[in-house]
């Protein structure tokens, strides 16, 4: 029996870093010396993902450390002279106060279940954002929390822990497919993949386009 949601954040109830993504790519491009803004890109989230990836218990650090360290890395790498302190400030505005999805507040008003929220962000930065939406879930779980980041099993683990439930009594949702989807698979959690974007969905994949859908397609049932 589901006894209670978890649910992903950034991507899922409110939107994504990319645009402001985007912008510092802009001007790394612009300022630096780069072939093109796809090199910035793969480079930088390439040096983001290994850090990342090696980012657990004894050796854990915050995704704010961790940004501006890979675009600290980024910025020698392309020989920019911008500041890696003022373009992070740019995505850490971003993370305290981002736009939200038009299905994020019927979801939590409509849902019969608590909803609880497991996210890879310091805890500092997604209750400002909890906050500033006017959110209500039950409970919020972060990398931070959990000294681990998502796909890692701790995060999901961390959350069962603390809400007394057992992986066949939740459902996770989440937008990323490696982070939401096989982090919690990993665990026998039953996983939802929020495809928004209309992509193809692979084999033996569940997933729903809105939050909302969750009630229309009786997933809960």
């Amino acid at each position: 029996m589901i006894k209670a949601i978890f649910v992903d954040f950034y991507g899922t109830i409110v939107h994504e870093d990319g645009e402001v993504i985007k912008r510092i790519t802009d001007i790394i491009y612009s300022t630096g010396k780069a072939e093109n803004k796809g090199e910035i890109d793969a480079f930088w989230w390439n040096d983001f993902q290994q850090m990342f990836l090696h980012s657990e218990e004894d050796t854990f650090e915050t995704q704010r450390d961790l940004e501006r360290k890979s675009l600290q890395h980024t910025l020698e790498r392309f020989q920019c002279p911008a500041s890696a302190d003022e373009l992070s400030d740019l995505m850490f505005a971003h993370w305290v106060k981002p736009p939200i999805f038009e299905d994020a507040k019927p979801f939590f008003e409509k849902c019969p279940l608590p909803i609880y929220i497991v996210s890879n962000i310091d805890t500092a930065d997604i209750k400002s954002a909890i906050e500033y939406h006017e959110l209500r879930p039950a409970g919020v779980f972060t990398s931070e929390d959990a000294r681990s980041y998502k796909p890692q099993k701790a995060l999901f683990e961390y959350a069962l822990s603390r809400t007394g439930l057992q992986p066949n009594e939740v459902i996770h949702i989440g937008d990323s497919m490696s982070s939401d989807v096989k982090g919690a698979g990993s665990l026998g959690i039953r996983a939802i993949w929020l495809n928004r974007f209309g992509k193809e969905v692979p084999e033996g994949v569940e997933s729903i386009a809105l939050l909302t859908e969750l009630f229309e397609k009786e997933i809960l049932a």
